[in-house]
Protein backbone atom coordinates (compact mmCIF):
# COMPACT_ATOMS: atom_id res chain seq x y z
CA UNK A 1 0.00 0.00 0.00
CA UNK A 2 3.00 2.35 0.75
CA UNK A 3 4.47 1.62 -2.50
CA UNK A 4 1.54 2.47 -4.16
CA UNK A 5 0.87 5.97 -2.47
CA UNK A 6 4.68 6.19 -3.34
CA UNK A 7 4.28 5.29 -7.13
CA UNK A 8 0.90 7.74 -7.25
CA UNK A 9 2.52 10.94 -5.07
CA UNK A 10 5.75 11.28 -7.86
CA UNK A 11 3.26 10.46 -10.83
CA UNK A 12 5.62 7.50 -12.15
CA UNK A 13 4.67 5.94 -15.57
CA UNK A 14 3.32 2.98 -16.19
CA UNK A 15 6.54 0.70 -17.59
CA UNK A 16 8.15 2.17 -14.04
CA UNK A 17 5.58 1.30 -11.66
CA UNK A 18 5.10 -2.08 -13.18
CA UNK A 19 9.25 -2.99 -13.06
CA UNK A 20 8.46 -1.93 -9.13
CA UNK A 21 5.44 -4.43 -8.86
CA UNK A 22 8.05 -7.28 -10.69
CA UNK A 23 10.79 -5.91 -8.35
CA UNK A 24 8.38 -6.48 -4.66
CA UNK A 25 7.33 -10.07 -6.05
CA UNK A 26 10.92 -11.68 -6.68
CA UNK A 27 11.96 -9.93 -3.81
CA UNK A 28 9.27 -11.17 -1.30
CA UNK A 29 8.07 -14.01 -3.48
CA UNK A 30 4.50 -12.93 -2.25
CA UNK A 31 5.78 -12.55 1.40
CA UNK A 32 5.77 -9.42 2.52
CA UNK A 33 7.73 -8.76 5.44
CA UNK A 34 11.34 -7.29 6.72
CA UNK A 35 13.53 -9.83 6.92
CA UNK A 36 16.18 -7.24 8.81
CA UNK A 37 13.65 -6.10 11.47
CA UNK A 38 13.23 -9.50 12.11
CA UNK A 39 16.27 -10.62 12.49
CA UNK A 40 17.40 -7.87 14.35
CA UNK A 41 14.99 -8.21 17.24
CA UNK A 42 16.30 -12.35 17.26
CA UNK A 43 19.13 -13.10 19.88
CA UNK A 44 22.39 -13.52 18.52
CA UNK A 45 22.78 -17.60 18.41
CA UNK A 46 19.33 -17.67 17.11
CA UNK A 47 20.26 -14.92 14.41
CA UNK A 48 23.42 -16.56 13.48
CA UNK A 49 21.29 -20.12 13.39
CA UNK A 50 19.08 -18.82 10.79
CA UNK A 51 21.83 -17.16 8.76
CA UNK A 52 23.87 -20.25 8.53
CA UNK A 53 20.72 -22.27 7.29
CA UNK A 54 19.78 -19.35 5.00
CA UNK A 55 23.05 -18.32 3.57
CA UNK A 56 25.31 -21.89 4.11
CA UNK A 57 25.13 -23.35 0.61
CA UNK A 58 26.11 -19.78 -0.74
CA UNK A 59 30.03 -20.49 0.69
CA UNK A 60 30.15 -24.33 0.62
CA UNK A 61 31.04 -24.18 -2.49
CA UNK A 62 33.94 -21.97 -2.42
CA UNK A 63 37.61 -23.21 -2.11
CA UNK A 64 38.31 -20.05 0.03
CA UNK A 65 35.44 -21.13 2.78
CA UNK A 66 35.60 -25.19 2.12
CA UNK A 67 38.60 -25.40 5.08
CA UNK A 68 37.86 -22.14 6.94
CA UNK A 69 37.28 -22.03 10.79
CA UNK A 70 33.66 -21.94 10.70
CA UNK A 71 33.35 -19.14 13.33
CA UNK A 72 35.04 -16.97 10.42
CA UNK A 73 32.32 -18.43 7.90
CA UNK A 74 29.72 -17.84 10.31
CA UNK A 75 30.89 -13.80 10.90
CA UNK A 76 31.09 -13.75 6.83
CA UNK A 77 27.44 -15.02 6.40
CA UNK A 78 25.91 -12.43 9.29
CA UNK A 79 27.17 -9.36 7.49
CA UNK A 80 25.88 -10.21 3.61
CA UNK A 81 23.01 -8.11 2.75
CA UNK A 82 20.29 -9.52 0.62
CA UNK A 83 19.55 -8.02 -2.91
CA UNK A 84 17.24 -8.03 -5.79
CA UNK A 85 18.18 -7.45 -9.26
CA UNK A 86 16.16 -7.53 -12.64
CA UNK A 87 16.69 -8.39 -16.19
CA UNK A 88 19.03 -5.76 -17.58
CA UNK A 89 19.84 -4.29 -14.29
CA UNK A 90 23.77 -3.57 -14.27
CA UNK A 91 24.87 -4.76 -10.80
CA UNK A 92 28.76 -3.47 -10.77
CA UNK A 93 30.10 -1.04 -13.90
CA UNK A 94 33.50 -1.15 -15.28
CA UNK A 95 35.58 1.68 -14.12
CA UNK A 96 33.70 2.51 -10.59
CA UNK A 97 35.10 1.99 -6.87
CA UNK A 98 34.28 -1.64 -5.92
CA UNK A 99 32.48 -1.53 -2.66
CA UNK A 100 30.67 -4.83 -2.17
CA UNK A 101 31.08 -8.18 -3.49
CA UNK A 102 28.12 -10.57 -4.65
CA UNK A 103 27.25 -14.35 -3.92
CA UNK A 104 24.42 -15.60 -6.23
CA UNK A 105 21.61 -17.46 -4.44
CA UNK A 106 19.36 -17.82 -7.95
CA UNK A 107 19.76 -16.13 -11.41
CA UNK A 108 21.96 -15.39 -14.11
CA UNK A 109 24.35 -12.53 -14.47
CA UNK A 110 26.97 -11.63 -17.65
CA UNK A 111 30.83 -10.51 -16.49
CA UNK A 112 31.36 -7.97 -19.89
CA UNK A 113 35.13 -7.01 -20.70
CA UNK A 114 36.39 -4.16 -22.35
CA UNK A 115 37.25 -7.04 -24.82
CA UNK A 116 33.31 -7.69 -25.81
CA UNK A 117 34.46 -10.91 -23.42
CA UNK A 118 31.37 -12.45 -21.89
CA UNK A 119 31.26 -14.60 -19.16
CA UNK A 120 28.13 -16.40 -17.62
CA UNK A 121 27.75 -16.95 -13.56
CA UNK A 122 24.78 -18.45 -11.88
CA UNK A 123 23.49 -19.95 -8.77
CA UNK A 124 26.80 -20.32 -6.26
CA UNK A 125 29.04 -18.44 -7.90
CA UNK A 126 30.19 -15.16 -6.67
CA UNK A 127 31.62 -11.90 -8.22
CA UNK A 128 33.28 -8.76 -7.43
CA UNK A 129 36.22 -9.89 -4.65
CA UNK A 130 38.66 -8.16 -6.12
CA UNK A 131 37.73 -5.22 -4.92
CA UNK A 132 37.33 -5.88 -1.09
CA UNK A 133 40.93 -6.77 -1.48
CA UNK A 134 42.47 -3.72 -3.58
CA UNK A 135 40.11 -1.14 -3.14
CA UNK A 136 40.30 -0.08 -6.57
CA UNK A 137 38.02 0.52 -9.39
CA UNK A 138 35.97 -2.64 -11.26
CA UNK A 139 38.21 -4.67 -14.12
CA UNK A 140 34.37 -5.59 -15.50
CA UNK A 141 30.32 -4.72 -15.45
CA UNK A 142 28.23 -7.07 -14.33
CA UNK A 143 24.83 -7.12 -15.92
CA UNK A 144 21.79 -9.63 -14.50
CA UNK A 145 20.51 -11.40 -17.49
CA UNK A 146 17.72 -12.58 -14.96
CA UNK A 147 15.93 -12.11 -11.79
CA UNK A 148 18.54 -12.12 -9.64
CA UNK A 149 18.14 -13.00 -5.70
CA UNK A 150 21.87 -12.04 -4.67
CA UNK A 151 23.48 -11.38 -1.33
CA UNK A 152 26.45 -8.36 -0.81
CA UNK A 153 29.67 -7.92 1.59
CA UNK A 154 30.73 -4.93 1.76
CA UNK A 155 34.36 -3.66 2.16
CA UNK A 156 33.21 -2.39 5.69
CA UNK A 157 31.83 -5.76 6.69
CA UNK A 158 34.66 -7.64 4.84
CA UNK A 159 37.44 -6.06 6.48
CA UNK A 160 35.82 -5.78 9.95
CA UNK A 161 35.31 -9.89 9.80
CA UNK A 162 38.83 -9.82 8.93
CA UNK A 163 40.20 -7.74 11.56
CA UNK A 164 39.23 -10.92 14.18
CA UNK A 165 40.40 -13.66 11.53
CA UNK A 166 43.58 -11.80 9.86
CA UNK A 167 44.85 -15.12 8.52
CA UNK A 168 41.98 -15.40 5.90
CA UNK A 169 43.31 -11.83 4.11
CA UNK A 170 45.83 -14.07 3.13
CA UNK A 171 43.54 -16.49 1.26
CA UNK A 172 41.30 -13.92 0.22
CA UNK A 173 44.16 -12.34 -1.80
CA UNK A 174 45.56 -15.52 -3.42
CA UNK A 175 42.47 -16.01 -5.27
CA UNK A 176 41.78 -12.39 -5.81
CA UNK A 177 44.76 -12.20 -7.59
CA UNK A 178 44.58 -14.89 -9.69
CA UNK A 179 41.29 -14.26 -10.91
CA UNK A 180 43.07 -10.38 -12.20
CA UNK A 181 45.64 -12.43 -13.67
CA UNK A 182 43.46 -14.51 -15.79
CA UNK A 183 41.55 -10.99 -16.63
CA UNK A 184 44.69 -9.44 -17.70
CA UNK A 185 45.77 -13.12 -19.70
CA UNK A 186 42.44 -12.67 -21.63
Amino acid sequence: KQVEQYMSFHKLPGDTRQRIHEYYEHRYQGKMFDEENILGELSEPLKEEIINFNCRNLVANMPLFANADPNFVTAMLTKLRFEVFQPGDFIIREGTVGKKMYFIQHGVVSILTKGNKETKLSDGSYFGEICLLTRGRRTASVRADTYCRLYSLSVDNFNEVLEEYPMMRRAFETVAMDRLDRIGEE
